[in-house]
């Protein structure tokens, strides 16, 4: 905590010399800087959230953090299932609905279940801050 306190007075102290021109852009910077933070739940309830950058997949994010049950053996061109999660109904709102072609790969998946969605599918957005999705037993 303290070294947060000397950090923030040091930051200050630059700004108040610059006669605070330069926060608009410190506050961009910050802005930039944060992503939503998706936790990924494997069957067995292992948790993993991930800071995942906003356009990116939730299956992008799962393959740059090696999140366990996660296979994506196509690399996301919605062609294999093997990035198959289970999504609370309560973020469908928060997330486009799935096309189609997804809905016909998802029958192809382990498990399917009426919250079965294709990570690879679901872009990462400012709304989905603490999106939680669930891996199921194993994958296609």
């Amino acid at each position: 905590m303290m070294l947060i306190d000397n950090l923030a007075l040091n930051v200050l102290r630059i700004l108040k010399v610059c006669n605070f021109k330069l926060l608009p852009y410190i506050f961009l910077i910050h802005i930039l800087n944060m992503m939503p933070k998706i936790t990924y739940i494997s069957h067995s309830g292992k948790k993993n959230t991930i800071e995942v950058a906003v356009g990116l997949s939730v299956m992008e994010g799962a393959i740059q953090n090696n999140v366990e049950g996660i296979d994506a053996d196509c690399g996301g061109s919605m062609a294999c299932a093997t990035c198959h999660v289970y999504v609370p109904e309560n973020w469908f709102d928060k997330m486009e609905k799935p096309q189609d072609a997804e809905q016909d790969m998802i029958d192809m998946a382990y498990e399917p279940k009426k919250n079965s969605r294709l990570s690879c599918q679901i872009i990462v957005s400012d709304e989905l801050e603490g999106l939680e999705v669930t891996t199921p037993e194993k994958q296609s």
